[in-house]
C-alpha cells in the first residue's frame, strides 16, 4: 500500500490500494512508478510471446496542477514589509513563458511607491533558456499604512509592434509602525500560501512534502522554543526558501492585442523632414530617430560612430573641421531608462547639463527646459535645449548659432504618444508637428481629429497638421550627406566629394 500523493493535501495520512484512482479521503492520485506486485501481475497475465506492459494511469486533477505550474507568472520574493526605512528591494522573476517569446520583454510598472510614480524595466532571456530576474527598488517611507497596488504591464514586441501583452497588480502591504510581523504574516502570508503550520509552546511541526505534482507554497512557523521540521521528497526540483521574507506568485493575464493588416509603407529607423523655404523660427531640417539608443557625437564625412551627427556652427555659418573636431566621435547616449528619457557622457570633453558637469558614465534624467552643452570646457561648441517631454519622446533644438538649422526628435519605438495631448511643451517645439514610431516607421498625428498619415517620400506633406509648406520627407537623418553614401558605393566619386564639401 502506498500514502496518499495528491499534491493539494501534503498533509493527508490516507493509505492508497494500488491501481486505485483516489485515497479514501477523495483526494485523487497521481500517477507512480509500479510496484513489484504490479510488474509481477502484468507478467503472468501477459500472452505468450507478447511483452509485458504497464501504464500507469494519467488523473485530470494532476494535469491540471502541471498546467498551473506551467502558465506565465511573476515569481516574486525578498519582500519585507519591516524593512530598515521602508527602503524595498524585491527579485521579480519571469516564468511560464512559452519558449518562441520574443528575447526581450518589457514591465512598465505604475504605483505611489515608485519614484515618478512609474518605472520601467527589460527581461532578456538567457542562454539557458530562461529569464534574467530583475531587481526593482522602491520605499514605502513616509507612506500610509494600507496596501498599495503596483499595477504591472508586460509587452513583446516583433517587427516594431506589440504582438502580445500581458498584465497583472501586484499588492503590496505598508503596515503601521508598531506592527508585529506575525500580524503583518497574518494579514498578507494568508492569501498567498495553501499550506500552513504552526508550532507553538515548545511543540514539534513536521511537514512531509511531494513536489512531484506541481507548484507547492508552505508557510512554517515555529515559535517559542518550537522545532520545524521539512522534509522534501528526494527529488524535489527548485526549492526557494524565504526566512524573514515574503514571497508570492502572481498570474500573468494575457490581453488581446490587435494585429495591423500590413507594416509600415516605408520602414526606417531614422528620418528627416526637409524644408525647402523655411520662415523665421523653422528650421531646415527636423531630424528623426527612433533607436532603443541614440548616440551623439562629431560629424564624419566617412564612417561615423554616431548616429546624431554635430557641427559647430559659427559667424560664418556650419563649421565642419575647426571646434567641431573637439567633439568626440561618440560624445553622449541618449536612451529611454527606468525613469524616462535620459542622457549618459561618454566623451573625452564632456558636457555640461544646465552649467554642470554630471560626471563620465552618469546617467541622467532628462527634464524639460534642461540645456545641454557640448563640451564642458570649450563654450558654444553646441548647444542644445529640452523644449518638449512627450509620452513617446523627445524634442531638442539648438540653442547656438545653428537653431535655424535643424532640430531633433528622439522617439521610442512601438510607442504612441496617446489621443488627445496635453500641451505641455514650449512654444518652440509646439508648432512642430506631432510624430511617432510604430510597425517600424515614423507616422504623423493629426491633434484635432486623432487622424494617423503613414510619412513616405510620396507622402504630400502640405496637406498634414502643422507642417510647413515647401516640406518632405526624407528617409534618412542626413539627406544632404548623400553623396558619402555614394562615395562608399563608387570609388570614383572622390572628386565629386570634394567639390561639394570643399
Amino acid at each position: 500500500m502506498n500514502k496518499c500523493s495528491n499534491p493539494e493535501h501534503p498533509h493527508c495520512t490516507q493509505w492508497v490500494m494500488p491501481g486505485e484512482a483516489a485515497c479514501a479521503g477523495g483526494h485523487a492520485q497521481a500517477g507512480q512508478e509500479p510496484s513489484s506486485f504490479e510488474l509481477i501481475t502484468a507478467l503472468r497475465r501477459a500472452r505468450p510471446g507478447v511483452a509485458p506492459s504497464y501504464a500507469p494511469p494519467v488523473y485530470p486533477e494532476a494535469s491540471a496542477t502541471r498546467a498551473v505550474a506551467d502558465s506565465a507568472h511573476l515569481h516574486i520574493s525578498g519582500f519585507d514589509p519591516r524593512a530598515a526605512g521602508g527602503r524595498q528591494s524585491i527579485k521579480v522573476e519571469l516564468r511560464g513563458l512559452p519558449p518562441t517569446c520574443e528575447p526581450l520583454v518589457t514591465m512598465e510598472m505604475q504605483s505611489a511607491l515608485l519614484p515618478e510614480g512609474r518605472a520601467r524595466h527589460t527581461f532578456s532571456r538567457t542562454l539557458r533558456g530562461d529569464w534574467r530576474p530583475l531587481f526593482i527598488e522602491f520605499s514605502s517611507r513616509d507612506k500610509e499604512h494600507g496596501q498599495y497596488h503596483i499595477n504591472v504591464e508586460l509587452t513583446c514586441q516583433r517587427d516594431g509592434r506589440v504582438n502580445h501583452k500581458w498584465v497583472c497588480t501586484l499588492v503590496v502591504l505598508v503596515p503601521r509602525a508598531d506592527a508585529s510581523l506575525s500580524e503583518i504574516h497574518q494579514t498578507f502570508l494568508a492569501s498567498h500560501k495553501n499550506v500552513r503550520v504552526m508550532a507553538d509552546d515548545a511543540s514539534i511541526a513536521r511537514v512531509n512534502a511531494s513536489t512531484s505534482g506541481g507548484r507547492l507554497d508552505i508557510d512554517v512557523h515555529a515559535r517559542d522554543a518550537s522545532i520545524a521540521q521539512l522534509n522534501l521528497d528526494d527529488k524535489p526540483g527548485k526549492v526557494d526558501m524565504g526566512y524573514s521574507t515574503i514571497a508570492w506568485d502572481e498570474d500573468l493575464i494575457e490581453i488581446d492585442v490587435p494585429a495591423h493588416a500590413t507594416p509600415h509603407p516605408h520602414q526606417s529607423a531614422m528620418a528627416c523632414l526637409v524644408n525647402a523655404a523655411p520662415d523665421d523660427g523653422q528650421q531646415r531640417q527636423v531630424r528623426l530617430f527612433a533607436m532603443a539608443e541614440c548616440v551623439l557625437g562629431r560629424f564624419e564625412l566617412y564612417d561615423p560612430e554616431a548616429d546624431v551627427l554635430l557641427t559647430h556652427f559659427g559667424d560664418d555659418g556650419q563649421d565642419r573641421e575647426g571646434l567641431t573636431r573637439r567633439l568626440s566621435g561618440r560624445h553622449a547616449v541618449i536612451r529611454r531608462g527606468a525613469c524616462g528619457f535620459e542622457i549618459e557622457d561618454v566623451s573625452r570633453y564632456g558636457l555640461l547639463l544646465d552649467g554642470v558637469w554630471p560626471g563620465k558614465n552618469k546617467a541622467v534624467p532628462l527634464r524639460q527646459g534642461m540645456r545641454i552643452e557640448l563640451t564642458a570646457s570649450i563654450k558654444d561648441i553646441v548647444v542644445l535645449g529640452v523644449t518638449a517631454m512627450l509620452p513617446n519622446g523627445v524634442i531638442m533644438h539648438r540653442l547656438d548659432q545653428g537653431a535655424s538649422a535643424e532640430s531633433f526628435y528622439f522617439l521610442e519605438p512601438g510607442r504612441h504618444p496617446g489621443f488627445p495631448l496635453a500641451p505641455d511643451s514650449a512654444l518652440q517645439a509646439a508648432a512642430l508637428p506631432v510624430l511617432f514610431h510604430q510597425r517600424g516607421g515614423f507616422w504623423h498625428l493629426d491633434p484635432v481629429t486623432g487622424r494617423e498619415t503613414a510619412l513616405t517620400p510620396a507622402t504630400q506633406m502640405d496637406k498634414l497638421c502643422q507642417v510647413p509648406a515647401h516640406t518632405r520627407f526624407a528617409a534618412e537623418a542626413y539627406p544632404e550627406c548623400w553623396i558619402t553614401r555614394s562615395q562608399r558605393q563608387h570609388p570614383q566619386a572622390a572628386s565629386l566629394v570634394a567639390m561639394y564639401t570643399a
